[in-house]
């Protein structure tokens, strides 16, 4: 069974190849749209499921609160992206310069968090609990990817 790196490591293999792929489009073509589709759905659930289950255990020691923060901040950022450019038109430029800093911030955000906050969180959660996490992390990905709709209309009704 993966644990909570794995899974989230896999996750952001997925997101990278989906952002080269959208970058490798054009336009409002029928190939962005299912690959932006597919990524806004992943990295909206994905993010969400990884507060729940990963942050939110960091956050109990008193060295993870500020990492767990810190990451939870650049979430908030990269939705307010994904959200702006998910009401954009794809074929403007406009478009491409927003995506352009996404894919710059997300892979910043992940590179940081594989690298640096997994080393931390490694010397505290022990393989047991990291397997849980892994597969409490998957079962919260698929809830959360259900409600990304519904949580979209929420924010807009606040």
């Amino acid at each position: 069974m993966p644990d909570i790196y794995a899974e989230i490591t896999a996750d952001h293999d997925k997101h990278r190849e989906l952002m080269a792929r959208i970058a490798d489009t054009e336009g409002a073509s029928a190939d962005r749209k299912a690959a932006w589709e597919t990524f806004y759905y992943d990295i909206k659930s994905h993010a969400a499921a990884e507060e729940e289950t990963f942050y939110s255990k960091l956050m109990e020691k008193t060295w993870g609160q500020d990492a767990a923060r810190h990451s939870v901040q650049e979430h908030a950022e990269l939705d307010d992206l994904l959200d702006a450019l998910n009401e954009m038109d794809m074929s403007s430029s406009g478009w491409l310069n927003k995506f352009s800093k996404l894919q710059h911030d997300y892979t910043h955000h992940m590179d940081e968090e594989e690298r640096d906050i997994f080393a931390r969180a490694r010397e505290v959660i022990d393989d047991d609990r990291a397997a849980q996490y892994g597969a409490a992390f998957r079962s919260r990905k698929v809830k959360e990817k259900g409600m990304v709709d519904a949580k979209a209309d929420d924010q807009v009704e606040e």
